[in-house]
Parts: structure tokens; C-alpha cells; sequence
């Protein structure tokens, strides 16, 4: 399928739905399930977040996650089912996204832990992205 036929035919509002799903991952992932382990990480505290633009950065985050999703689309392509988005976004996070968070570890010298949070992020952000997309 060509690019304008794939652009044409995408599902924006599975789009949109991946984009959120990005957000609600993000919060379990970085909240009760690896928040203070990340912040520990990062030497961060309770009141270095408090200070943060959070309008920015969850206005950022949103827009960057929306591009995400918006190529994942066209990268699964309209046929595509749940199992076949999900091996697709397997397949980009460990295949892609985690080895360059790996190289970026690497030169930043950033704890394993740190990075296996961040990367494991990514992961399963973009599973639960290419299974919302491949099912709607």
C-alpha cells in the first residue's frame, strides 16, 4: 500500500486512543509501579518535580506521543489486527526504540535500572499503542 492510500485511510480516532493510552501507561509506570525507583534514579525529589512546568511537559508529551501513534498507524497500515500492531510495536521498542535508549545509557553513564525503567516504558507503550490501533 502506498503512502496516500495508507494516510488516507487511518483511524484517527484509534490515533487519538493510542495517544491517550501512552498517557495512562505512563502515569501507572512512572507512578505506583516505578516512580520512586525512577526517582531515585535521577536523584529526584518530591519537590524537584513540584517546580517543573507540568503544562509544557504534559502538552509536549502529549503532542510527541500523537506522532508516535500517528506513525505507528501508518507503519501497521490499515489491515492490520491486534496481534499484528502488537508485534509491530514489539518489534519497533525492542527492535528500535530500547537500543538507542541503550546507547544514550551508554554515553550518559546512566544506571542499568535506569535505563530498563525508561526503556521497559517505551515498550509496553508502544504495545498497548499497536494493539489499540491493529483493533480499531
Amino acid at each position: 500500500m502506498d503512502f496516500a492510500s495508507a494516510w488516507q485511510q487511518l483511524n484517527w480516532l484509534a490515533v487519538l486512543g493510542a495517544t491517550v493510552s501512552a498517557f495512562v501507561v505512563g502515569g501507572l509506570w512512572y507512578g505506583p509501579l516505578f516512580g520512586r525507583a525512577w526517582m531515585a534514579q535521577w536523584n529526584f525529589t518530591d519537590e524537584d518535580l513540584k517546580t517543573r512546568n507540568m503544562g509544557l511537559i504534559f502538552g509536549g508529551s502529549f503532542a510527541l506521543s500523537f506522532v508516535i501513534a500517528l506513525v505507528l498507524a501508518l507503519f501497521v497500515g490499515p489491515a492490520a489486527t491486534w496481534s499484528t500492531g502488537l508485534i509491530a510495536a514489539l518489534a519497533a521498542g525492542i527492535g528500535w526504540v530500547a537500543p538507542f535508549l541503550g546507547i544514550l545509557a551508554l554515553f550518559e553513564s546512566r544506571s542499568m535500572a535506569a535505563f530498563a525503567i525508561d526503556a521497559g516504558y517505551c515498550v509496553v507503550a508502544l504495545a498497548v499503542m499497536g494493539v489499540l490501533l491493529g483493533a480499531f
